[in-house]
């Protein structure tokens, strides 16, 4: 099958191309690499090249996906079956920090690829929302619960999953919609809660915990591409929303604590909670489990383990971490 990845060198993105590409399927990326205007240039240097050797051959398009006429190029060269979108603005910081290019990237960019999806007959289309777009809730929160999103991301992310649905309804294309969250692991940016924990922790700081009692549905990243690869392929999964997590919530503060004593330094200041940021539990992942087979198998603990010893063996980490 012809699959095109969007933000197929992500952390996320590169595991979904990895897993598809030794199912066999025939993988095309687009992805223009950016650093997003925050995350040092050297840094995404060596990720991209590490996350490249992962895919060994692929065609990839260094494109942005708000160029129309390119991204129109690349639909109709590849002819995709089925398009999986990751490319976007990848959390609220981010675009917190330009929500003019947010904007650009996660609606217009959306709408190029949904109209070329229509124009060059791609059968199904796979957008990657977040669980950011429920604002506040708490544990086993299930799909078709109220949103109620805080902040320009979460916003955009569920005005992108009601473009995706109106595209479908007009045009017959197929359509699933993911929804992740707090997803870590290795070859990811600093720039993340779990990242941040485990480097300043290495470095012998102080681990900032913006409300003890907040907590996250932390997700490895080999659960979550499994999720979206089962989602891209599964016949039964057509028309339908699915949460795609560990279903488990830790508190930033144990979070905070494991990787402490993971590494065996850092210490820990407790603030207030963070006022741009909803309160989060643990996402329902029964439809996901039902319809697509998903059984998430890394728990937070071996998965906190798991990328301390690749930041601990990493070449570009493991001098920074001194």
């Amino acid at each position: 099958m012809k699959i095109l990845v969007t933000g197929g060198y992500g952390l996320i993105g590169h595991n979904v191309v990895a897993r598809l590409k030794q199912q066999g399927h025939q993988t095309y990326i687009v992805d223009n690499k950016t650093n997003y205007g925050i995350i040092p240039q050297s840094e995404i240097d060596y990720l991209m090249s590490e996350r490249a050797k992962k895919l060994d051959y692929h065609l990839h398009y260094n494109t942005n996906i708000v160029d129309t006429d390119n991204i129109d190029y690349v639909v109709k060269t590849t002819q995709p079956e089925v398009l999986v979108h990751m490319a976007s603005f990848p959390r609220q910081k981010v675009v917190n920090a330009n929500p003019q290019l947010g904007a650009d990237v996660m609606m217009r960019g959306l709408i190029n690829l949904l109209e070329s999806a229509r124009a060059h007959g791609v059968r199904r289309f796979v957008y990657i929302s977040s669980s950011m777009v429920y604002g506040d809730f708490t544990d086993q929160v299930t799909e078709d619960a109220v949103c109620n999103p805080q902040g320009q991301y979460g916003i955009m992310k569920l005005a992108g999953e009601w473009l995706v649905k109106d595209y479908a309804r007009r045009t017959g294309m197929e359509y699933v919609i993911i929804r992740p969250s707090a997803v870590y692991g290795p070859l990811d940016v600093e720039d993340r809660v779990v990242a941040k924990f485990m480097l300043t922790a290495m470095r012998g700081e102080t681990l900032r915990v913006n409300g003890a009692s907040e907590t996250l549905d932390f997700t490895y990243v080999d659960d979550a591409a499994d999720g979206i690869v089962a989602a891209a392929l599964e016949v039964g999964a057509a028309n339908d929303t699915y949460n795609i997590t560990k279903s488990h919530s830790v508190s930033l503060l144990q979070a905070a604590q494991m990787v402490v004593d993971i590494v065996g330094r850092g210490s820990i200041e407790v603030r207030n909670k963070d006022a741009d940021f909803p309160s989060r539990g643990a996402l329902n992942i029964d439809k996901a489990r039902e319809r697509l087979g998903y059984d998430p198998q890394v728990d937070v603990e071996e998965g906190f383990h798991a990328y301390y010893n690749w930041i601990d063996n990493s070449v570009y980490w493991s001098p920074k971490t001194v």
